[in-house]
């Protein structure tokens, strides 16, 4: 079968890698341009473009999905089938040029967590599941036909990293399968149940300051599902901490402690939440390097009743992040 691969970052990869590896043809990969990045502003390529390059598959960088010229290219190819992985939402007029149509690979277990950032609004609520979607395009975002569905548990210590390393593992194998069932006529396009339909909206570095006040637990789920990406923060002495891992903590909390108190005993740091107490394990203070929450203590020495996560007003967090 002749496929257009799309996607950009690294979550990306592993599925290409398997299909460059298979029967199929890639004719081309469309990905996102370089960035500048780095102190140097340096033009950065995407994960996936190295990986194309790598593999000796042609690549397209449109700006705009939406250029006349860049369907026409798509056209000219004569693919079977398109492909999206991790990518922008794509124009009518491109997603409906194959004979087969278009598949994107979804890491939910749709119709839940329909958005941008599916894996980490499951780890934010708590789920114990989640998995891999294939699902033919449509107009309205994430809400095509369901080909395959391929669940995971979500383990007690998953983070995003984790959780979302296993998932593109899982990617390479479950694209070839949604493949052979198109090319093979067996895919049963299952439409979604839009009632259970769940929100995943992208989130923002903003968007990612830790809330004191809700229960312990709810903000470790917090932590794991936006670190490191785009990762939990939040204030001390007016300069950002990034928190990359923490646990309820079994110590005993004064009742007088207010929401992101630190509470410094038995070399650990915990901060007080709404109903317990919440041990920063590992932390990232702003301009240093990640450190475990007794160097913390031991560098800062937090006085008594000091908060983590200072009252700021939206737009001077925003100024700050």
């Amino acid at each position: 079968m002749n496929v257009v691969y799309m996607g950009t970052p690294e979550f990306a990869c592993p599925a290409l890698s398997h299909l460059a590896q298979s029967e199929h043809r890639v004719l081309t990969v469309v990905t996102g341009p370089a960035k500048e990045a780095g102190r140097g502003r340096k033009l950065q390529p995407t994960p996936v473009f190295e990986l194309a390059e790598r593999l000796g598959i042609p690549t397209l960088t449109p700006k705009s999905l939406k250029d006349p010229s860049f369907a026409d290219k798509i056209r000219a190819l004569k693919p079977d089938l398109i492909v999206v992985i991790a990518f922008r939402i794509l124009p009518p007029q491109v997603f409906a040029t194959p004979k087969l149509g278009s598949v994107n690979i979804h890491a939910s277990l749709l119709p839940k967590y329909r958005g941008a950032a599916p894996i980490n609004w499951a780890l934010i609520n708590g789920e114990r599941e989640t998995g891999l979607s294939s699902f033919f395009l449509k107009k309205e975002v994430d809400t095509g036909d369901v080909i395959l569905q391929e669940s995971t548990a979500i383990e007690d210590d998953d983070t995003y990293d984790s959780l979302s390393g296993r998932l593109a593992e899982m990617s390479g194998p479950f694209l070839l399968k949604t493949i052979e069932l198109i090319a093979s006529g067996k895919a049963k396009a299952i439409p979604q149940n839009d009632a259970e339909a769940t929100p995943a909206p992208k989130l923002t570095p903003f968007d990612a300051m830790i809330d004191f006040g809700f229960p312990a637990a709810k903000v470790r789920n917090f932590v794991r599902g936006v670190s490191s990406r785009p990762g939990a923060g939040t204030y001390f002495r007016g300069k950002r901490v990034k928190v990359l891992q923490a646990a309820v903590s079994e110590l005993s909390i004064p009742n007088s402690a207010r929401p992101g108190e630190i509470i410094a005993a038995n070399r650990k740091l915990v901060v007080r939440c709404a109903d317990a107490g919440l041990e920063l394990v590992q932390v990232v203070p702003e301009g240093r390097k990640p450190m475990d929450g007794q160097s913390f203590i031991n560098g800062f020495r937090p006085k008594e009743g000091e908060l983590f996560g200072e009252c700021l007003t939206e737009v001077e967090a925003r100024e700050k992040i």
